[in-house]
């Protein structure tokens, strides 16, 4: 198989996820507006910054669901997903996952952000694989912690390589598409780095590189 591996905040979407769903906890008034604003915003500035505390910022963002009753948290997600999700789909996102498919390419998301938010995403692009940072669930409900090795910077080629350990895959002829700095140890490995709407380090380094440097905003 050839894979075609795409991260999803800022790449697929044009916008963060994680970020977004902070957002709409504020603005549905299900958290404290003030606090959880401002830590939000300060965490995706680490994020930026290339100096993000994955598993604080993941504890942060699954607290308000922790030990919260299953239907209630999948009614707000699904209010999230009409409302903040789906004006990020990008119709030229769409269009490069089709050319791939096109090919018989095996087409990935790998993202930091935990499935809870990104699970209907992959779903509903059709995308069979994902792998995120997985949340913690005891007796049916999220415990507001994480298990495993979050899928962030190094944790993502860790995590990848368990996959293609586990499904007898190898990165032969690989592509994969990130817009962020902190991807540079997986874009690294594959045979097709692509920077997608790079942010300015990793266009930089992407052009020094002689790497495709494109974007998908419409």
């Amino acid at each position: 198989m050839t894979l075609a591996i795409f991260d999803l905040d800022n790449t697929l979407l044009a916008g963060d996820s994680d970020h977004a769903w902070g957002e709409f906890l504020v603005d549905a008034e299900l958290v404290d507006p003030e606090h959880h604003r401002q830590q939000n915003d300060q965490f995706y500035q680490d994020y930026l910054n290339g100096e993000l505390d994955i598993q604080r910022y993941q504890r942060f963002a699954l607290s308000p669901i922790a030990n919260r009753d299953p239907e209630e948290v999948t009614a707000w997600r699904k209010a999230f997903m009409d409302s903040r999700v789906r004006p990020l789909y990008q119709a030229k996102a769409d269009e490069l996952l089709e050319h791939h498919r096109s090919q018989g390419h095996t087409l990935m998301i790998i993202t930091a952000t935990n499935r809870f938010v990104t699970g209907p995403i992959a779903e509903a692009m059709g995308i069979e694989h994902l792998i995120a940072t997985e949340p913690e669930i005891r007796d049916g409900r999220y415990t507001g912690d994480i298990t495993g090795i979050p899928s962030f910077q190094d944790g993502k080629v860790l995590r990848l390589q368990q996959w293609l350990k586990d499904n007898d895959a190898t990165l032969d002829g690989a592509w994969f598409y990130s817009d962020s700095h902190n991807d540079l140890p997986l874009l690294r490995l594959v045979d097709n780095p692509v920077a997608v709407d790079p942010d300015p380090t990793l266009e930089q380094y992407a052009r020094e590189q002689g790497w495709m440097v494109m974007s998908l905003r419409d």
